[in-house]
């Protein structure tokens, strides 16, 4: 049995994993060791417990590093996704099994055979989005194939969010996870399939094609495409399939605002800006609005062909990006500049509640008769500490570390969770926190 853990990464969505693998610890003969360049939010989680002990580390130090990977048996990586490579090399070089919330990149999936001659598992996407929808997906994907169905169109939809009653600002989001991801989100080509058409959307124009989605209970969301849905083509079985789109969802209105911050060139991070730390927000927009007569507010309006009055224009004079407040970031790219702006905006404040909504729209033939199964998914977070996407990112992770730990996971390699040895028993431990899918069927 597997009894060191180390988990590397004490930010905002590892609160619920950090908790599931201490309540745990003495059932099970674990010892937790987690390790983060802020040694004060390590030991804010640890929080003195038994079995727990926290370690300073600065992920970039190779020696320091490989040091920690090597004293532990299983290591849970909740860095962001570009630093899991070099955590994944050392899991190889020091024969330890690695698990991790983020997308799997082409190079992890790449060290896939030395996992296998090695007798590792190296669990990705073992989250929420990705993750729980992964895992939810295949179940339903895998009953209608029991009842003789053939899938014919899959869509499914995710979005962390902010509870109706904690919604007091224009964008109807707040930060519940990686700020540096949200600004980022969108950036490269979404490609998804539609009637067995190729659709691609490049960065520019994600946010400018949405689609609405009811949740029931709930009501309207509008929904842009999530990265590449054709990946999962393969991973869920369904090859031959027609349709297949995987998207990100938001309170109307936020996809119109965002599409004008990228437009604008707040989201890029390729480029510092000129002395950022002498700016104000607004001669920034100067800078970055076209030359003309009218005010800053009005040039940047018509750039983007906007009403200076309208709802979009709003949101953005509520972030502060036209007040003559200085930036005070040194060699500053827009999105960082962005970021900052909206750590401050976008803020949980202590009695916000989170909500995360998942749906999954699956079409089928059966018999003769075309038929849809939509499920659901509602959780809402208790404050903001204990969160849903808290629970719903870290809770997938710590059983899955169980199981491990347990003997109970057999299959070796570079996977994601569309396994059966993996999907059933997570998804109905999860049930035990509250997560509950609901799911209907009705004649096309």
């Amino acid at each position: 049995m597997s009894s060191r853990i180390l988990i590397i990464g004490a930010g905002r969505s590892s609160s619920a994993l950090i908790k599931y693998c201490l309540d745990n610890s003495e059932r099970l003969g674990w010892n937790i060791t987690v390790a983060d360049a802020d040694p004060a939010a390590a030991a804010a989680k640890v929080n003195n417990h038994p079995r727990g002990t926290t370690a300073w580390l600065d992920v970039t130090k190779t020696n320091d590093r490989r040091e920690l990977i090597s004293r532990s048996d299983i290591v849970v990586s909740l860095l962001p996704a570009h630093l899991h490579i070099e955590v994944a090399q050392d899991c190889i070089r020091l024969k330890k099994h690695l698990v991790t919330a983020s997308y799997v990149s082409q190079e992890l999936y790449r060290l896939g055979d030395e996992a296998r001659d090695r007798e590792l598992m190296f669990m990705g996407e073992m989250g929420l989005d990705p993750g729980i929808d992964h895992m939810s997906a295949m179940q339903r994907i895998n009953a209608i194939r029991e009842l003789g169905g053939e899938v014919t169109s899959f869509r499914s939809f995710t979005g962390g969010l902010i509870s109706p009653e904690s919604n007091d600002n224009p964008w109807g989001y707040k930060f519940t996870w990686n700020p540096r991801n949200v600004v980022l989100a969108g950036q490269g080509t979404a490609q998804y399939l539609s009637q067995q058409k190729l659709k691609y959307l490049p960065y520019y124009r994600v946010f400018a094609n949405t689609w609405d989605v009811e949740i029931d209970g709930i009501g309207t969301f509008e929904a842009y495409a999530n990265r590449d849905s054709l990946l999962y083509r393969k991973q869920y079985g369904l090859n031959g399939i027609p349709t297949i789109l995987r998207g990100t969802l938001r309170y109307p209105g936020y996809c119109a605002a965002w599409n004008a911050l990228i437009h604008i060139g707040m989201t890029d991070g390729d480029f510092p800006i000129l002395d950022s730390n002498s700016l104000t927000y607004h001669e920034l927009m100067e800078a970055l609005a076209p030359t003309g007569s009218g005010s800053v507010k009005d040039r940047i309006a018509g750039m983007l062909d906007l009403d200076p009055q309208g709802e979009v224009m709003k949101r953005l004079i509520w972030l502060g990006l036209f007040r003559k407040k200085r930036i005070k970031l040194k060699g500053a790219t827009p999105a960082l500049i962005l970021e900052r702006l909206l750590l401050d905006k976008w803020q949980l404040q202590p009695d916000d509640k989170d909500l995360i909504v998942m749906q999954h729209q699956i079409e089928y033939t059966l018999d003769g008769k075309q038929k849809r199964d939509v499920s659901n998914l509602i959780m809402k977070g208790e404050n903001s500490q204990d969160t849903a996407m808290s629970r719903l990112v870290g809770l997938p992770l710590g059983i899955f570390v169980r199981l491990m730990s347990e003997g109970k996971i057999q299959t070796t390699g570079v996977h994601i969770p569309t396994m059966r040895e993996v999907y059933e028993p997570v998804l109905k431990e999860m049930e035990q926190y509250g997560m509950e899918f609901t799911h209907h069927t009705v004649d096309c």
